[in-house]
C-alpha cells in the first residue's frame, strides 16, 4: 500500500520510505532517515537531522544534503504527538519492530532501541543508550548516556537510571534499582515458572551461575553481566 503524507509534514529528499507508513500533521523527517513499513507518525514527530551535539554542524536537512550519521527505524512503530528521534553521530541511531512511542519521548543520537520496546510519555534515553527487545520505560523515566536497558526490564515512572540494570527485572527509583522480577514479560515470552529460581539467583541475588538459564533468558543475562564487569 502506498504511504499516506499530510500535507503540512515535512518530508526531506534523503528520506527513504517503505509501504503503508502513516505520516501526520507537521512531522518532519529529515537528513538520511530510513523507515520500514507500517510505521504510524501522529502529529509533530521529528525523526532525523543533525545529531543533539553542542558544536555540530545544524543544517536545512530538510531540504539539502546531509553528511551525517542516519536514523533507521524498521517496521509497525507508533511514534504519538511530539515524539523526537535525533540523528547519529558515531554510528546511526536506530529503532526495532512494533516500538510504541509515546507522546513527548526522545531517543538521542546514537541509541539503540529494540524490538516490541515502549516509551512511555516524556521519557528520555541519552546519547549512546541502548534498551533491549520488550523494555517498557515508565512515564517520565530518564536514562544516562551510554547504558544499557536490558531486554525485557521494566522501569517505573519517574525514575532515573544511572547504572547498568538487569534484564527480565522491575526497576524504579531515583537512582533505579532492581526490585523483583519482570513476570508479565516472562510470561509473554512463556518461559517455565521454573525458570525463575536460577534467572532471580542471577539478576536480583548476585550469582554469576547462568548454566540453568535457557532460551530466551541466558544470552540476555550473561550479556549483562559481562557489562557489569567492564565497569
Amino acid at each position: 500500500m502506498s504511504n499516506r503524507i499530510h500535507p503540512t509534514a515535512v518530508v526531506g529528499p534523503e528520506v527513504t520510505l517503505g509501504e503503508d507508513n502513516v505520516i501526520g500533521p507537521y512531522c518532519v523527517l529529515q537528513g538520511r532517515v530510513t523507515l520500514g513499513d507500517g510505521n504510524y507518525l501522529a502529529s509533530h514527530v521529528v525523526i532525523g537531522g543533525a545529531a543533539e551535539v553542542r558544536g555540530h554542524d545544524m543544517t536545512a536537512s530538510w531540504e539539502e544534503p546531509f553528511d551525517g550519521n542516519p536514523v533507521l527505524v524498521g517496521s509497525r512503530n507508533v511514534f504519538k504527538e511530539m515524539v523526537t528521534v535525533s540523528g547519529g553521530w558515531a554510528h546511526e541511531t536506530s529503532v526495532g519492530d512494533d516500538g510504541f512511542f509515546m507522546t513527548k519521548a526522545h531517543v538521542n543520537h546514537d541509541g539503540r532501541i529494540g524490538d516490541e520496546v515502549t516509551l512511555s510519555a516524556m521519557v528520555v534515553t541519552a546519547g549512546h543508550v541502548t534498551v533491549g527487545d520488550g523494555a517498557n520505560l515508565g512515564l517520565g523515566t530518564v536514562v544516562h548516556q551510554r547504558l544499557t536497558v536490558g531486554d525485557g526490564a521494566m522501569i517505573g515512572m519517574q525514575s532515573a537510571v544511572t547504572r547498568e540494570l538487569p534484564p527480565f527485572v522491575v526497576s524504579m527509583g531515583v537512582p533505579a534499582r532492581a526490585a523483583r522480577l519482570n513476570t508479565y514479560r516472562l510470561d509473554r515470552l512463556g518461559v517455565a515458572t521454573d525458570q525463575h529460581e536460577p534467572l532471580a539467583a542471577v539478576v536480583l541475588h548476585g550469582s554469576h551461575d547462568t548454566s540453568a538459564l535457557q532460551h530466551p533468558l541466558r544470552a540476555p543475562v550473561e550479556a549483562w553481566l559481562a557489562r557489569l564487569s567492564a565497569h
